[in-house]
């Protein structure tokens, strides 16, 4: 019976150091894209635009060059960002209470959240929809499919 125990809280503290390293992660790039709003904001810009895209006239009615809308999307992907992490921060802090139900309750709702995002979000959307795989420039895939792939280990 120890030994089961012992693998029990092994568990535990792995889902515990697991959610608090992907909510860290995420309070940190929340925390930059507001403190540094304009970096990412020129990202987003240029993705939805599709400015550095081939141009395909097939795909490029999918573009969206209003800076309005934009920068509304920008604001609703920090606004995402900083309610995940948010919640996978309390999901954190259920785990270390050894509130199990809720802890798994929460960390799944805020690896969902990261997994929309970077998966639907920034891979299906941003690379496919927007065409982003083709640029040399502005291509976050590679992140996206990092965070997206980590953010599914727990």
């Amino acid at each position: 019976m120890a030994t089961s125990s012992t693998s029990r809280g092994a568990l535990s503290l792995a889902a515990t150091v697991l959610t608090a390293t992907i909510a860290l992660y995420m309070a940190l790039v929340a925390f930059g894209n507001i403190t540094d709003f304009g970096t990412n904001q020129q990202f987003v810009r240029h993705v939805l635009a599709m400015d550095t895209t081939f141009k395909d006239e097939d795909l490029m009615w999918r573009a969206i060059t209003s800076t309005g809308l934009q920068d509304t999307a920008y604001v609703l992907i920090i606004a995402w960002e900083t309610v995940a992490a948010l919640v996978l921060v309390y999901g954190s802090w259920l785990w270390a209470r050894r509130d199990q139900r809720r802890a798994r309750q929460f960390s799944t709702y805020g690896l969902l959240m990261v997994m929309l995002l970077f998966g639907a979000g920034f891979i299906a959307i941003g690379g496919e929809w927007f065409s982003m795989w083709q640029s040399k420039s502005w291509n976050g895939l590679e992140a996206a499919t990092r965070v997206f792939l980590f953010s599914g280990s727990c």
